[in-house]
């Protein structure tokens, strides 16, 4: 047998960290087990649905990297199968048409509240029994499950153990609705059967459906599915992930400079566990990943393991790699990665000093663009009187170096150093704030050298003028 998952997101909205979750853990078991992933939009909800949320659904698992075998299928363009269905179970009296008005149900259900009795469906109900018995052809109608009375429904969930839940805490459930649309719990099943899906990995939210749609897979003579109900995840004040924690939607985290890499790897992490182990591969966490070693407790968010997460992958990934998803942050920030030294070259640089991309993107801004004005702090502090004889003999041995390497530029820096017999801060700290306009970089060598000749001795000559300005200024 194929092991075939599937996830199945309602586009009501953007793809949040949950969902993309249970999107990696039925990506990752499919592909540890040889088998196939099924992009699924069950888009039945006409009126919460929109474009815009399918687009972000689709762009977040692109993003993530989690493509898919099959789909993405859309529940709207099914309903002539569902609708096959249900007038399959209708001619087998394993549904029926139901007349009762919601004014009905709700006049039945605060009976039953009075009473102490749970409240629920009854067909058996006096009022609405009378109701369907007195209905006409063509009034108009839902169709309901024919819901077993007695027994219960046993499943064996990956996660949780067996479950077991009595038949008689269901009722029966509407299938269609009175305008002829399906409903969420029977277009699953109809789907999962169709679409050949053998592991259902989805969020304790939806324990509740299972045995109901068991139930129906029985009913259409369909295989039952494998169940793994994952827990939630929570926030870092252990309430349940929200907007008010930050981010939640998966685009936003490309916004806020993250990689995909580290996102994937932070999110196996929330609830699976392979000893001690943090750091994953994409082939080690499809080699190691099983259902058993999900966690049956609630996970809790930690933005700092993210962000150091995110830095160890922009260290150690490969600089094209980075380079890929950095440009989205140079675009944002009108940054030409042509207007200048080879990006890789400048991430290999820049890149273990920065959490973000957006940290990176700000911290190489200098390689590609000029700068009219030197950070104010950094200026008032290394950019004065004393350091204007160290930047004149360095301005002088960097115009008449004919190789512009790092060595040479080191050894330019270490020269000023001993003609002027200066220590290398006397030097080193105006020259980064000349060449980079702020008092933070690498290496100022390195840097030099990536930036060019011909801007270096601009901006050199620009200090100058700023010095000569601020002492004209100070008389």
């Amino acid at each position: 047998m194929t092991v075939k998952t599937r996830f199945a997101p309602s586009p009501t909205g953007y793809l949040h960290v949950g969902g993309a979750r249970t999107a990696l853990y039925s990506w990752l078991f499919a592909k540890s087990q040889g088998g196939e992933f099924v992009l699924r939009i069950e888009d039945t909800d006409l009126e919460r649905n929109s474009q815009e949320a399918v687009d972000a659904i689709l762009e977040g698992m692109q993003w993530l990297g989690l493509e898919w075998n099959e789909g993405p299928y859309f529940q709207t363009q099914r309903f002539d199968r569902y609708n096959e269905m249900v007038d399959k179970l209708l001619a087998e009296d394993k549904a029926y048409k139901c007349y009762a008005s919601k004014e009905l149900l709700d006049e039945v259900r605060a009976e039953q509240e009075a009473n102490k009795e749970m409240p629920r469906y009854d067909a058996d109900h006096p009022k609405i029994k009378a109701v369907n018995e007195a209905a006409k052809e063509g009034d108009p109608c839902v169709i309901r499950f024919r819901n077993p009375k007695s027994g219960s429904v046993v499943f064996d969930d990956q996660i949780r153990g067996r479950i077991e839940i009595s038949n008689s805490q269901m009722d029966d459930l509407i299938i269609r609705r009175t305008d002829g649309s399906p409903t969420y719990n029977f277009c699953v099943v109809v789907d999962d059967w169709d679409m050949g899906i053998t592991h259902v990995i989805r969020g304790e939210d939806h324990i509740n459906n299972t045995p109901r749609q068991i139930n129906i897979y029985e009913a259409l003579g369909a295989p039952v599915p494998t169940f793994a109900h994952c827990a939630m995840i929570l926030g870092d004040d252990g309430a349940k992930l929200s907007k008010r924690h930050g981010a939640v939607s998966v685009m936003q985290y490309r916004d806020m400079g993250y990689l995909p890499v580290a996102l994937n790897n932070y999110l196996v992490r929330l609830g699976w566990s392979h000893g001690d182990q943090e750091i994953f591969s994409q082939e080690e966490m499809i080699n190691l990943f099983s259902l058993n070693a999900i966690s049956k407790s609630a996970s809790a968010f930690n933005t700092d393991k993210l962000l150091w997460l995110n830095n160890h992958y922009i260290k150690t990934s490969e600089p094209e790699y980075v380079a890929e998803h950095l440009q989205w942050h140079l675009d944002q920030k009108g940054i030409n990665k042509d207007n200048g030294p080879a990006i890789t070259e400048v991430i290999k640089l820049v890149g273990e000093r920065c959490n973000t991309l957006v940290e990176l993107a700000d911290q190489i801004a200098y390689f590609y663009q000029d700068f009219d004005a030197f950070d104010a702090d950094a200026a008032k502090k290394h950019l004065r009187g004393v350091a204007k004889e160290p930047l004149e003999l360095a301005l002088a041995k960097a115009e008449a170096l004919t190789e512009w390497t790092t060595e040479n530029l080191h050894q330019v820096i270490a020269d000023v150093c001993a003609e002027l017999e200066i220590g290398m801060g006397k030097i080193g700290m105006p020259l980064r704030v000349a060449v980079t306009g702020g008092g933070q970089s690498p290496s100022v060598d390195a840097v030099m050298q990536l930036i060019g000749k011909e801007r270096v001795v601009a901006r050199i000559k620009m200090a100058l003028a700023f010095i000569a300005e601020r002492e004209a200024n100070a008389q």
